[in-house]
């Protein structure tokens, strides 16, 4: 009886513990989830380009989930395209959130009819950039890294406009 008593008497001590433990890692794995993209650039051209190539390279990232790679594509973006989604936008996506979360990332590969890349185009979500555009920062360079437009590009945004139910993004759906 008495060891019975002491294993009741240790379990009520280590259950709080135990419960504890179980709601921290709970909320550890919330905030991760919502956490942002680790040291995420300012937006501006050349900090989003390095960012993307040098310091968390996009072709590390999952691509858009049900993509793959060199999936048919239509202008302005290419005959071809390859799209990766960094992991917030990945989960956002996975998870039918309906919108991309605050410093994720889609950087879309366009390519020509024969194969062949023309351009890099990325969509990097900052809050309070740009209300109007959905807070999105747009970048276009070449192959060999040549800044092309960036910023608030009116040509983006007047295309991207007819996806604004689906945070301004026509790969696939997010909701």
């Amino acid at each position: 009886m008495k060891k019975i008593v002491r294993l009741l008497l240790v379990f009520a001590a280590v259950m709080p513990v135990f419960a504890v433990g179980v709601w921290a890692m709970e909320t550890a794995a919330k905030e991760t989830a919502a956490a942002k993209e680790p040291g995420c650039p300012l937006p501006v051209g050349q900090a989003v380009l390095e960012y993307v190539t040098m310091i968390n390279p996009y072709q590390n990232w999952n691509l858009w989930p049900g993509k793959e790679n060199l999936y048919p594509g239509q202008h302005p973006h290419g005959a071809y395209l390859t799209t990766y989604v960094s992991p917030l936008a990945f989960y956002a996506i996975e998870g039918h959130a309906g919108e991309i979360p605050d410093t994720a990332f889609i950087v879309k590969e366009n390519y020509t009819a024969e194969k062949e890349l023309a351009a890099v185009t990325v969509m990097y979500k900052v809050k309070d950039y740009n209300p109007e555009a959905g807070d999105w920062f747009w970048l276009k360079y070449t192959p060999d890294g040549k800044i092309a437009a960036e910023g608030k590009v009116a040509d983006c945004i007047g295309c991207h406009t007819a996806g604004e139910e689906n945070d301004w993004l026509f790969t696939g759906p997010i909701k």
